[in-house]
């Protein structure tokens, strides 16, 4: 039996919107970064914008497609040739955070609202590889999968008119942390000192869909040392490579 393909439409007069199974789940997202990067070899003599949700991924032309038909034929031609998709290989990236009550001004209130101690909190934080499902919101910032139903907390009934750079948040299902200074209303219980986007590189961020990142606690010492490295150009994330 052949494989169901996903539903493709043209959205508006300059895109392509490709929708998968509409779950978030590991299995979707890894059909989504395959396709993603087929799509990508399709269109590489035009200049599009191919990007990916949880479950879905548009392809954006910037200016009207001249011959939707012939784009929306060629796009459905690479499912129907491709029906099985291989294993995305992917790293694993290890991010430092500070967990002290001066940058984790929610902890007490998550603390105190889930029966947990604070340090039952930062162990839950830092024990998953969370995957890294898209980028949004916010230049750098990510969407990951796989935080502890343990510690999953209502946003804030009325958001924060600033957030600092380096924020490391809870919202309801998802964990995150604030690229740059933001309104958010994220519960706050942390603070990283490493960038995640930078205008000025060749490539911005280092860290893909696709790829986790793994929280590890540091104290303040340790925090204020990679912080001062970061300032300095020559602080480098700790990666692995993680394959299936």
């Amino acid at each position: 039996m052949s494989k169901e393909l996903p539903h493709i439409s043209q959205l508006g007069d300059n895109a392509i919107l490709i929708q998968f199974e509409k779950i978030i789940s590991e299995k979707v997202l890894d059909e989504v970064l395959f396709y993603k990067n087929l799509i990508q070899q399709l269109y590489i003599k035009q200049k599009v914008e191919v990007i990916n949700t949880y479950n879905s991924i548009l392809i954006n032309y910037f200016v009207t497609i001249e011959d939707v038909y012939s784009d929306l034929k060629a796009v459905k031609e690479v499912f129907q040739q491709n029906n099985n998709t291989k294993n995305i290989n992917s790293r694993v990236f290890e991010i430092p955070v500070c967990y002290d009550l001066d940058f984790g001004i929610d902890l007490e209130l998550i603390s105190k609202e889930k029966n947990l101690e604070i340090s039952e909190i930062i162990s839950l934080h830092t024990k998953p590889e969370y995957r890294v499902y898209f980028m949004g919101f916010l230049p750098g910032f990510l969407y990951l999968g796989g935080l502890d139903k343990k510690l999953q907390i209502s946003r804030k009934s009325q958001p924060r008119m600033k957030i600092e750079k380096g924020a490391v948040g809870i919202g309801e299902n998802q964990t995150g942390i604030y690229p740059k200074v933001s309104p958010g209303g994220w519960q706050i219980i942390g603070n990283c000192p490493v960038n995640f986007f930078d205008k000025n590189c060749e490539i911005p961020t280092q860290i893909s869909a696709g790829d986790y990142i793994k929280f590890k606690s540091v104290d303040r010492a340790e925090y204020d040392r990679i912080k001062e490295q970061v300032n300095q150009g020559n602080f480098q994330l700790k990666k692995q490579d993680r394959n299936g």
